[in-house]
């Protein structure tokens, strides 16, 4: 692909054409700080980006799609516009996130066994005089039996 923009610089449609990105989000990522030593301003305030920025959004999407928030993902930049190798930072987080989703598959196996246990003992037929009294009668006994427990966060 040949450039237009002088100096090697690349222009902001030239930038989401080649990362697949949106040019919304790459002005976006400019606004929060994760594009700054990548990105300046021409005469004609125009943003014009230093062809490292390819690798720093791929960087940002990879990062992302394992799970790491933006403010978490400009921590590390930051680390690397410094001249030091985020790679402990990364880990770090990383291990972060693994400890999270363990958790959360564990928050999910009991939420599994609670659906289980009411579906098992689930009644479809019920007096005509429990639909005045109750909403539905099957999760209303499952809460009074205390298997689904109202007070605790999930």
């Amino acid at each position: 692909m040949a450039f237009t923009t002088t100096q090697s610089q690349l222009k902001i449609g030239e930038v989401a054409e080649i990362t697949g990105l949106p040019v919304k989000t790459i002005r976006y990522y400019e606004e929060i700080g994760l594009l700054t030593p990548t990105v300046e301003r021409s005469p004609t305030r125009y943003r014009l980006f230093h062809p490292a920025v390819v690798g720093r959004l791929a960087f940002i999407k990879r990062a992302q799609a394992l799970g790491l928030a933006l403010n978490e993902i400009k921590h590390i930049l930051t680390i690397h516009d410094q001249g030091e190798l985020p790679c402990g930072e990364v880990k770090q987080h990383l291990q972060e996130k693994v400890a999270d989703i363990t958790r959360q598959i564990e928050e999910l196996q009991t939420l599994k066994q609670d659906l289980q246990a009411l579906l098992s003992g689930w009644q479809e037929q019920f007096p005509a005089n429990v639909a005045r009294q109750t909403i539905c009668p099957n999760i209303e006994r499952a809460a009074n039996a205390s298997s689904l427990k109202w007070n605790e966060p999930r």
